[in-house]
């Protein structure tokens, strides 16, 4: 292997990612480090310069070129044919053989001494190397360690079909064995979601973890007809129906505690993808303080519900915590002395002194009809699950005119946007200027591992976006990853969230056509609406979470 001598730093300098006086602090601190640091590494962690820019300039300085390791399929056989503490120490992945090459992706190209010795182990063919990201790299090590784990279960499911003994309904199967292990991995890992998706080489086990799916198991297709329809019918659902999406729910004892799972199974290219929520009732029923709210942005939502009639939006897209906000609104004002009805597609959770309702369109029965059945039980509280359609909105907001306290949720990217929403749903301005109370939009991000927290410098770019937002001096951190979190810096989730509070100004503007800039600038200058990336940066720079989490989900 040709040894080339690649002065990468005075490539960043020319392309203009550092300056001269950068690149001799990286190289003193490099020096300090007794050169156990790469320079590359440091110019990453000073946010000069990010992963998959320093690996394409790397790869372009080297002849070789730069491969996206999740845009192609690895070949795992070719893999375990190689000695895998040999290819861990190189950071190789040998993912195609052809007539002419063994193609090895590399997270560093300079590794020479691990790299000859991979090239010597490979007595046929000449190696072609290719630069990918060290994390890419890092995943299909992962994922090899999952298919070798999951090897003797596969096994003895694979015989159990060959030999004829596998029989759907058997509680004592493997293949009911093998469902047990992937919810008690995903119940483990505190996951809210188990994906099951076929491939056409495979079948992939994803949990969503704090918001993340991260692949748990890896199993060939001969056990997915099998996998699949044993879940089917846990949960209720038409086995023989393969070509329509189908939803149902199941229960499952996990040790001594009891989780509930909400199913869906929707027809794709390569077979039915499910999933699996599980649905934990401890987790629900949230106070207002444990939610997230910065103190004064609770103060806000604090005196909305203390309004004795109106409509209050929660906003935000899928998978945002709306729901948990809700029930921790009900579960703050809930009272014997008031009547409480919630109507919802589906009933996840049981809410202490409410009358839940569930919806079901095989019936006809709608959200617009519940409403309408509703209002004759006299409830002091209404909660719809979500405003779908005009006729449910039109129906809410004259609920709230009546002298009813409604909470709701629309799918809107900020609260102002909750307006302009109402709008184009031909509800008419002055019916939402005298209905609406206020608007809480929300998100979901990550915290910061506390084990492993540390300061960090983001890249430069992201500072540039939040430079109006920031004080003159500022600490950001991020966690380096440890054994607690899994090795990805972060650990649970918190919200980050803005309220736009109707005030008699805003009601005006709402009542007049004004459009959403209009309003939500004159709020601000009224103290009624900050925007949601002022308390994100507030959770950044406090340490709760990471600059780049705050950007990936809010403006």
């Amino acid at each position: 292997m040709i040894r080339q001598n690649v002065r990468i730093g005075d490539i960043l300098v020319e392309k203009g990612f550092i300056t001269d006086e950068q690149l001799s602090n990286a190289l003193s601190v490099q020096k300090q480090s007794n050169f156990t640091k790469k320079l590359g590494q440091i110019f990453i962690d000073d946010g000069n310069i990010t992963s998959k820019v320093f690996a394409e300039i790397l790869a372009d300085q080297l002849g070789l070129d730069f491969i996206d390791l999740y845009a192609i399929d690895v070949d795992f056989t070719l893999m375990s044919s190689f000695a895998i503490n040999m290819l861990k120490n190189a950071q190789a992945i040998p993912f195609e053989e052809d007539k002419e090459f063994v193609h090895v992706a590399v997270a560093d190209p300079l590794n020479y001494e691990s790299l000859e010795l991979l090239g010597r182990s490979i007595a046929t063919k000449p190696i072609k190397l290719y630069v990918s990201l060290p994390s890419d790299i890092q995943h299909v090590f992962e994922r090899l360690d999952i298919i070798s784990t999951t090897k003797t279960l596969v096994s003895n499911i694979k015989k159990e079909i060959a030999s004829g003994a596998y029989r759907a309904d058997n509680e004592q199967s493997s293949i009911m064995q093998l469902i047990e292990q992937i919810v008690k991995s995903a119940i483990k890992n505190n996951a809210s979601d188990i994906h099951i998706e076929p491939s056409s080489f495979n079948v992939s086990v994803r949990i969503r973890i704090d918001g993340i799916l991260r692949e748990s198991f890896v199993f060939d297709l001969d056990i997915y007809n099998a996998l699949v329809s044993r879940i089917k019918i846990l949960g209720n659902l038409d086995i023989s129906e393969k070509r329509r999406s189908q939803d149902g729910r199941f229960s499952m004892k996990i040790k001594e505690n009891v989780y509930d799972f909400r199913l869906s199974s929707a027809p794709t290219m390569f077979g039915e993808s499910i999933v699996m929520r599980i649905l934990d009732q401890q987790k629900i029923l949230l106070k207002l303080n444990d939610l997230g709210m910065e103190e004064k942005t609770l103060k806000v939502f604090d005196e909305l519900l203390q309004s004795p009639y109106g409509i209050i939006f929660v906003t935000g897209p899928t998978g945002s915590g709306k729901t948990t906000t809700l029930y921790a609104a009900l579960n703050e004002i809930k009272s014997i002395e008031n009547k409480m009805i919630t109507i919802e597609d589906p009933i996840e959770y049981q809410l202490p002194l409410a009358q839940q309702i569930q919806v079901n369109d095989k019936i006809q029965y709608n959200f617009a009809d519940a409403l309408r059945s509703i209002l004759r039980q006299d409830p002091d509280v209404i909660m719809v699950g979500e405003v779908r359609d005009a006729e449910t909105l039109n129906i809410s907001v004259q609920a709230s005119l009546t002298g009813h306290l409604v909470f709701t949720t629309l799918h809107t990217n900020d609260a102002p946007s909750a307006i302009t929403r109402m709008i184009q749903m031909n509800l008419e301005p002055y019916l939402i200027a005298d209905s609406l109370v206020g608007v809480v939009a929300q998100r979901l991000v990550r915290k910061i591992c506390p084990h492993c927290k540390r300061e960090h410098k983001p890249q430069k770019q992201l500072i540039e976006k939040v430079k109006n937002y920031l004080p003159q001096e500022f600490t950001f951190y991020k966690g380096e990853g440890c054994v607690r979190c899994g090795f990805t810096g972060f650990s649970g989730r918190t919200m980050i969230s803005e309220i736009l509070k109707i005030s008699e100004t805003t009601s005006h503007m709402i009542s007049i056509g004004m459009n959403k800039y209009e309003i939500s600038r004159k709020a601000e200058e009224n103290g009624d609406y900050e925007p949601m990336i002022v308390d994100g940066i507030t959770k950044a720079l406090r340490g709760t979470t990471t600059l780049e989490e705050v950007l990936r989900v809010a403006k």
